[in-house]
């Protein structure tokens, strides 16, 4: 039953907050400081999350495939490979640390 009410409140708490968003006044949005950082926040929090995705590991920093892995897809980003190359190094170097080691 605990867990039930624990979705319960996460769902209002959820909800509150997007309609807390939908009370900030328009000329508050139109800021050019933030603008610049609703375009920046997503980027950063989604390189947090894959560097804690990859690095991470409970109360640990660990190197491991996934490391070789995000180097293959980074070194691929720079080189302006498409996407699915992107992701394709990335795939085939991490299994080819794993299987090596």
């Amino acid at each position: 039953m605990n867990v039930w009410i624990a979705i319960g409140l996460t769902a209002a708490g959820c909800y509150l907050a997007k309609y807390a968003g939908l009370l900030v006044p328009a000329g508050a949005l139109e800021r050019p400081l933030v603008r610049r950082l609703a375009t920046l926040l997503p980027v950063a929090l989604l390189a947090a999350l894959t560097a804690q995705q990859t690095f991470g590991d409970g109360q640990q920093l660990v190197l491991d495939a996934r490391t070789a892995g995000l180097a293959a897809a980074a070194l691929a980003l720079v080189l302006r490979a498409p996407f699915l190359v992107v992701v394709g190094a990335a795939v085939v170097v991490t299994a080819g640390v794993r299987a090596l080691g």
